[in-house]
């Protein structure tokens, strides 16, 4: 493609809003244009990038034996009703309404729309096992978009679902399924690692999350260097090891004056105390019901782990109102020394200390010497608070590492979370109904070509990979209006193009603009025609390490079919 023809926007500099590196190259390589917060336009690059990334799914999808399709934007809000997420889902769903006053949701996945589609289709067990996907534009109205493509309230995703009468057919699937992400995510070119993660609004009991391993990433992995143990840390395990520490005697119970404390590092610093010294009650409403957690001070709690103890999605924090109004205190005075019925529940590391410090329920005070069983009871102990980085790991493999990453794909165990509320039923081998067991599988593909930039960029520009890169060389003719110049140019495109996907840079720009341009774009191989075309002589340069020679065109194809198989 002559680059004359192609929409590349390139820029100079890019807005103030950009912080990640992905979104600030992205812009100026012309590869988007913002249309609103969080919406892009993908132009002709991002485009043929996305159609790549989009055909390695698609490979993997078909030696697994999944069949593409393409399900409704546009859903009826009854299907939501049905399956309870409706409302669970919350404002990121975007709802909106026909001229006939009928509801409908822009979705965000696709559960409700293809548990309908295979319950009113499938009769019969022998119909499976069903792995079915699609490629398609998503949507979810984002609180604050950000990072270019990678918090978006529009994007690009391919999902999966997959339909089994039996745990054992489902659970093969999803290995086939974590077995071919591992390998797209390879031939992409990203780094990435599989952890062990939350469901989140999908629902389900069994996940993995896989992270592309990026300083930019909003996700936190908790990972061992002696095993291959990996988890969101969000679900990452903090196993109880008592201290060794005897505790000391119970003192007596009292009450002091703390004036103007409000936090456990406020009350550390006036009681002279090490911070985990100190505990911090924090009041939640689970199931409509409030509870106060104990955690020492410098641990923090983790509400989907708090989900998980209580087997419910329905875990919130309670605001300052509600906790004023059953405990007479605002948050930077509250403790479990109360006559309210309220349930308290410990962190495990709770159990290590004698004579806590508390607050006393009364703004600018606190009790010191408080005790488990003396002062105050506790319903449970449990693991309800983030791992800190050095923190023994549940595996016992060593000490917890963290990176950060960003969320390029996830599969899901769902097991009848939809298909029972649903009744997605087929008869089984006895001729009886049997509600259908799920999987749920999905990639970013935005996302990915956001991390694709992430791992594969230098100050200049991108590097693209070379299974995903929009073209595979970039011909410039450094002065078309040099006849020796342009006549070689034109028929070293025509040549390569034959072979490969070429873009020629055949514009009326300076020298200068078209290196600069050719940098951002990133194409893996560059052929330059300048001053020494007269002689045959072009020089050849690769994007990656920057490598460049004098090649005559004689041995041009010769050389560019080496040095194309040995980038990456």
């Amino acid at each position: 493609m002559k680059q004359s023809k192609v929409f590349i926007p390139t820029l100079r500099e890019v807005p103030a809003e950009a912080e990640a590196v992905s979104h600030q190259l992205l812009l100026k390589a012309g590869l988007i244009k913002q249309n609103a917060a969080g919406i892009y336009s993908y132009l002709p690059l991002a485009t043929r990038v996305l159609q790549n990334i989009s055909e390695i799914i698609r490979e993997e999808m078909e030696k697994i034996d999944a069949v593409e399709v393409v399900m409704p934007v546009l859903q009826q809000s009854e299907l939501w009703k049905e399956s309870g997420r409706w409302e669970a889902y919350g404002p990121e769903l975007m709802r909106l309404k026909d001229r006939n006053e009928r509801e409908f949701a822009l979705g965000p996945t696709h559960e409700e729309v293809i548990t309908s589609l295979v319950r009113d289709e499938l009769r019969s067990y022998k119909q499976l096992p069903l792995t079915l996907f699609q490629i398609q534009t998503k949507f979810r109205d984002e609180k604050r978009p950000r990072f270019g493509l990678l918090r978006g309230r529009e994007f690009i995703m391919k999902d999966a679902y997959s339909f089994h009468t039996d745990e054992a057919s489902l659970m093969k699937t999803y290995q086939d399924m974590y077995d071919a992400y591992g390998r797209i995510f390879k031939r992409v070119g990203l780094n990435v690692r599989p952890v062990v993660a939350d469901s989140g609004a999908i629902g389900g009991n069994h996940t993995h999350e896989f992270h592309a391993l990026s300083a930019i990433g909003e996700d936190t992995i908790v990972y061992s260097n002696e095993s291959d143990y990996a988890a969101n840390i969000e679900k990452a395990e903090v196993p109880y090891i008592p201290s060794e520490v005897p505790k000391a005697p119970e003192a007596t119970l009292e009450k002091i004056a703390t004036p103007n404390v409000k936090t456990v590092k406020e009350l550390a610093s006036f009681l002279n105390k090490p911070l985990d010294e100190i505990t911090k009650s924090m009041i939640f409403i689970v199931d409509g019901e409030f509870v106060l957690v104990l955690v020492r001070g410098h641990h923090e709690i983790n509400d989907v782990k708090l989900k998980d103890f209580f087997k419910t999605d329905q875990v919130e924090l309670a605001d300052e109102h509600d906790i004023r109004n059953l405990l007479g205190a605002t948050p930077g005075s509250l403790g479990p020394i109360t006559d309210k019925s309220i349930k308290i529940y410990a962190d495990n590391y709770i159990q290590d200390l004698s004579n806590l410090v508390v607050g006393a329920n009364e703004d600018g005070y606190h009790y010191i010497n408080a005790n488990v069983g003396r002062d105050f009871q506790v319903e449970a102990y449990g693991d309800f608070r983030f791992i800190l980085e050095g923190e023994p790991l549940s595996d016992g493999s060593g000490t917890a590492q963290f990176a950060e990453g960003i969320e390029v794909g996830q599969v899901f165990v769902l097991g009848t979370k939809y298909s029972e509320t649903m009744d997605a039923t087929v008869l089984n081998n006895q001729g009886r109904e049997q509600t259908l067991t799920m999987g749920c599988y999905g990639i970013g593909v935005s996302r990915t070509l956001s991390a694709i930039i992430e791992q594969h960029h230098d100050e200049n520009g991108v590097i693209w990979p070379k299974a995903v890169t929009p073209y595979d060389i970039h011909v410039i003719s450094v002065n078309p209006k040099k006849d020796d110049q342009r006549e070689l140019a034109d028929a070293l495109y025509s040549t390569l193009n034959k072979t490969y996907n070429v873009l020629y840079d055949d514009r009326q720009e300076r020298a200068g603009v078209k290196f600069n341009d050719a940098d951002l774009i990133g194409l893996p191989i560059r052929v330059v025609v300048g001053k020494n075309a007269s002689d045959g002589i072009v020089e050849v340069k690769r994007r990656d390490n920057g490598e460049k020679e004098d090649i005559h065109i004689d041995d041009l194809a010769s050389h560019i079919t080496k040095l194309y198989e040995q980038i990456q």
